[in-house]
């Protein structure tokens, strides 16, 4: 017998911004070869989902409360499913209500957690309360939660210690290797100015606390002479971060030469990221909150060497030594996180035949363990785990 299944995201097609959506659009897009799935997103109308933006009313709320404005609408048009399955704090609510109003059990993906994300007072204000209540409240009344990586599932399970550790199950983000490869093309290198001929390290991301961005421009002025670094970084949180940001980028271009950073501030469509992927001698992830990390995958099934934190799920991707080199994260030493990840990346961005062998190691792991056709075939295997 098939189960109906109703997906509660943000983001969905073409409003993609982060982790969260990349993989709700590749798990729905399995999912759909499988069982019956409606999706309900917000945004403006879309002709493969149910779509809703903010009541009218709530035009000048906090984001919080616009938030819960769309939950409601989703929550009261999800009759006739079997499960309600929602994904961050932004679409919870509107899983545990329609399971509560159409008798459904609701599951949570875990893929960030709202106490792990201090930082995010700054960009919500006192809606972080509200958002911080609306996880907390879902989580510990879901059916069951799926954990992205280990990592992420002892957060949950330290966050919300009265949750049952039997309803955390761990399925990985996924990668799907036949969009994800290396690109012969190198016109949006040509486009940016990116030399051909040089070594570049990309970071690839949102300006926001939990990338490290801020720490990876320190590093930078660490960086051998002969690495340039290529930021695809756009959309900061709030003015002050992004602001931040602008600072540091002018003051790496002062004292290590106009060309030592290429920022590129716009949102770019995957088939040029995946150039910039396949080009770069190394991908950085200076993260200090990633419950796995999709973008180190993405990097990995581009051939690409990855030099990363150690935090989270990011172990769980990156073989240390093998596919990239991972550096501590200590909260109360920054200094020699920033020093240790530009010694990181000169030691695998000058060192061709290195890099050139963690790529080739990176995408057979990318490809072997983290498809989303298996990933899709697990996580129907929850939803009947809850449904017996």
């Amino acid at each position: 017998m098939g189960v109906r299944i109703g997906i509660f995201t943000r983001e969905w097609p073409p409003d993609i911004y982060g982790g969260a959506g990349v993989h709700v659009e590749q798990l729905v897009g399995q999912l759909r070869l499988l069982e019956e799935v409606e999706v309900f997103c917000f945004g403006e109308k879309r002709k493969d989902a149910r779509a809703y933006e903010p009541p009218r009313e709530f035009e000048e709320a906090n984001m919080a409360i616009k938030t819960l404005g769309v939950d409601l609408a989703m929550a009261q048009d999800a009759e006739g499913l079997d499960v309600m399955h929602s994904h961050t704090w932004y679409a919870n609510m509107a899983g545990q209500l329609a399971g509560l109003l159409h008798g459904a059990p609701h599951i949570i993906s875990a893929h960030s957690l709202e106490p792990r994300r201090p930082w995010k007072e700054e960009q919500l204000g006192g809606g972080y309360r509200i958002s911080s209540w609306v996880e907390r409240t879902a989580y510990e009344e879901a059916a069951a939660i799926i954990a992205v990586s280990h990592g992420m599932r002892a957060d949950v399970l330290d966050c919300y210690p009265s949750v049952d550790p039997d309803k955390v199950q761990v399925v990985h983000n996924g990668i799907d290797p036949d969009v994800y490869k290396p690109s012969p093309d190198v016109d949006v290198l040509e486009r940016f100015d990116i030399p051909l001929d040089e070594p570049f390290v990309l970071f690839v991301g949102r300006i926001t606390r939990q990338k490290g961005l801020p720490h990876l421009l320190r590093a930078a002025r660490e960086f051998d002479p002969g690495v340039r670094l290529v930021l695809c970084a756009s959309s900061p949180d709030t003015p002050e971060i992004g602001a931040e940001v602008e600072r540091q980028v002018a003051e790496l271009r002062r004292d290590r030469g106009s060309d030592s950073v290429i920022w590129i501030e716009e949102h770019l469509p995957v088939p040029d990221v995946i150039q910039l992927y396949t080009r770069a001698a190394a991908f950085v992830c200076p993260s200090i909150y990633e419950p796995l990390g999709i973008v180190n995958l993405e990097a990995m099934a581009c051939q690409t060497a990855v030099v990363a934190s150690d935090v989270g799920g990011i172990p769980e991707v990156v073989a240390d030594g093998e596919t990239g080199l991972l550096v501590h994260y200590d909260p109360d030493d920054t200094d020699e996180f920033e020093s240790a990840l530009a010694a990181a990346v000169n030691t695998v961005a000058t060192n061709p035949e290195l890099a050139r062998d963690m790529g080739v190691a990176g995408r057979v792991r990318a490809v072997d363990h983290f498809g989303w056709d298996a990933i899709a075939r697990k996580t129907i295997g929850v939803y009947r785990s809850v449904l017996r």
